[in-house]
């Protein structure tokens, strides 16, 4: 296998990570955590989602948080925005990139949106378009790549097919999600071949969530194929409200002590980020499933080889 000499981590935790916990993290809170990773050597921080909030509730300060935040050069700050109502609160919080999504399957697609694939086209045409005029980066999230959690098996032209009306659109990165954790290694490997053919490794990210427990064995076979950019939760939070099952996402913890441990450069500093998994873990009161985060833990957060490579 081929190894790359950097990876670029895109940080989900405070949107992808929160949108699904149960009790209400305070804005404060948000904001001191979302703070604590800035100054960790992240580049890319996806800090809120300006939904509806009586459909995501725990995100329901989108415009506090984004607003509140001490904002660091050079880190860019994302938000998930669904339709024209959350991308004027976006602007309004001075978001740095607006990231849209749909589902590869219709079913998901219509549980998380309330619309089927074809509705959905036009509204996130709409909005790239208004996000580009505005001197806004775009990117877009493909959810259900892997498999649906109402239709099972999810066919690959449909996946060729939304993935490439979003790069039609404008977006300058893909995101191909892995929803309810059921890929494997063999099937990241299948599908990629195929979609590697059509948009080139440098505009695609892997979004795995670790429900069965194979998102780094997936993201082995990512990067041996060429793909550089991983989205990822720190301790392992996250879940989707429409997909039931659905455990976190890959935990940030987990896989900067790997790609450290291989000698691939990221830039971050996996010790500051460990201080800000104890901080969240303290506020959500349940312990994190990140297990390079716990084995920490259990040694006092000290001693992390390669902690910032």
């Amino acid at each position: 296998m081929k190894w790359p000499a950097g990876v670029t981590i895109k940080e989900v935790g405070p949107r992808d990570g929160l949108q699904n916990e149960k009790s209400f993290i305070s804005t404060e809170d948000k904001i001191t955590w979302i703070n604590q990773m800035s100054e960790s050597g992240l580049k890319h921080i996806e800090i809120t989602s300006f939904v509806n909030p009586k459909w995501i509730p725990a995100l329901s300060d989108a415009v506090a948080v984004a607003t509140g935040i001490t904002k660091v050069p050079g880190v860019t700050y994302t938000a998930l925005v669904p339709n024209h109502q959350g991308l004027e609160r976006a602007f309004q919080a001075n978001i740095d990139e607006v990231a849209v999504f749909m589902s590869a399957s219709e079913t998901h697609n219509l549980k998380n949106i309330n619309k089927n694939i074809d509705q959905t086209l036009p509204v996130l045409r709409d909005l790239v378009r208004d996000s580009l005029t505005a001197g806004k980066s775009t990117r877009g999230y493909v959810s259900t790549v892997f498999g649906c959690p109402y239709e099972g098996h999810v066919d690959i032209e449909g996946v060729i097919k939304v993935s490439e009306a979003l790069f039609e659109m404008g977006i300058g990165e893909l995101s191909l999600g892995d929803t309810i954790g059921v890929a494997n290694p063999k099937q990241v490997h299948e599908v990629l071949e195929v979609l590697l053919k059509r948009f080139p490794a440098d505009k695609l990210a892997m979004h795995f969530h670790d429900t069965r427990g194979t998102a780094l064995a997936n993201i082995l076979v990512s990067l041996d194929m060429g793909i550089t950019t991983f989205d990822s939760s720190l301790g392992g939070l996250g879940g989707c409200p429409y997909a039931p099952g659905a455990s976190g996402n890959v935990a940030t913890d987990d896989l900067l002590y790997m790609l450290h441990g291989m000698v691939i450069h990221t830039g971050v500093d996996q010790q500051k980020l460990l201080y800000a998994s104890q901080f969240i873990q303290e506020k959500i009161g349940r312990t994190l499933p990140s297990k390079s985060f716990q084995a920490a833990s259990s040694a006092g957060l000290g001693g992390i080889l390669g902690s910032s490579v």
